[in-house]
């Protein structure tokens, strides 16, 4: 996998973080779902070490590395 798809990866992991962050904010607001903002925030923060995870690792890649298609 190359730096380029790295980064990639880490950004749609950061925009599934966001987004569970902001339904677990919605449903903390309202007493009647308050219960599920609990499980969504914990969701959320495994999706933002995800993107940790990819970020790291496309650090170490060099920027105009190819794909290796050799398996």
């Amino acid at each position: 996998m190359t730096r380029e798809q790295r980064l990639t990866m880490a950004n749609a992991a950061m925009e599934r973080a966001a987004d569970l962050a902001r339904d677990a904010e919605l449903h903390a607001r309202h007493s009647e779902s308050r219960h599920r903002a609990q499980p969504l925030a914990a969701a959320g923060a495994l999706w933002v070490a995800i993107a940790r995870g990819h970020a790291d690792i496309a650090v170490l890649l060099p920027e105009d590395a190819q794909e290796d298609t050799d398996v």
